[in-house]
């Protein structure tokens, strides 16, 4: 039992951290990145909005409430990403922090749906014919929550050092952060076996 919860967990993490499929990384930079120190409650917030659609949608492919195209998800997967990153792009972050809970959150969540669905495969191999899929999903978003705790104070404490040590103000440092975001996710989207 304690085994199984130690798997799952470390899978969880594994999914977010893994450097082969960077796509939750780059999300998260460019999720947390018009926000500091002071606004951990907000981002905290917004990274289980993420993990509770990211969640949702495992637990409706799981138990075969919805089929998707894979290459479709694929697609969209850096697509979200890309739109969060020009959003900091255009506003230079000050949107990000001045939107009440709201638009954010729920552009969030749905993020999060359309990441889970990426996994749905994958989980759905994972837990096999378990009879406790809900309970290995538990445990795997558990892993994912840490994980994106550990990227988002990265991000944070990045941004710290780039605007005390290094005297980058704030507008520059969500510039440069997502515009490298934008970068990585361009070869992403072109490569989609949905554009092919």
């Amino acid at each position: 039992m304690w085994d199984d919860f130690l798997f799952n967990v470390e899978y969880g993490i594994h999914h977010v951290l893994d450097i082969n499929a960077y796509d939750h990384v780059l999300f998260l930079m460019a999720l947390t990145v018009p926000y500091v120190f002071k606004d951990w409650k907000r981002v905290l917030l917004l990274v289980s909005m993420f993990t509770l659609g990211h969640t949702l949608s495992l637990v409706l492919a799981s138990y075969d409430v919805v089929k998707v195209n894979g290459a479709l998800v694929e697609f969209l997967i850096p697509v979200s990403i890309m739109v969060v990153a020009l959003f900091n792009v255009f506003t230079a972050g000050k949107g990000a922090q001045k939107e009440k809970v709201g638009v954010l959150f729920l552009t969030t969540l749905f993020f999060g749906l359309i990441h889970g669905l990426g996994f749905a495969r994958e989980f759905k191999m994972l837990v096999g014919g378990n009879d406790n899929k809900l309970l290995t999903l538990v445990e795997f978003a558990v892993g994912i929550e840490i994980a994106q705790v550990i990227i988002v104070f990265i991000v944070l404490f990045l941004g710290y050092l780039t605007q005390t040590l290094f005297r980058f103000n704030k507008r520059d440092w969500v510039m440069v952060l997502s515009s490298i975001v934008v970068g990585l996710t361009i070869p992403m989207i072109l490569n989609s076996d949905w554009l092919s």
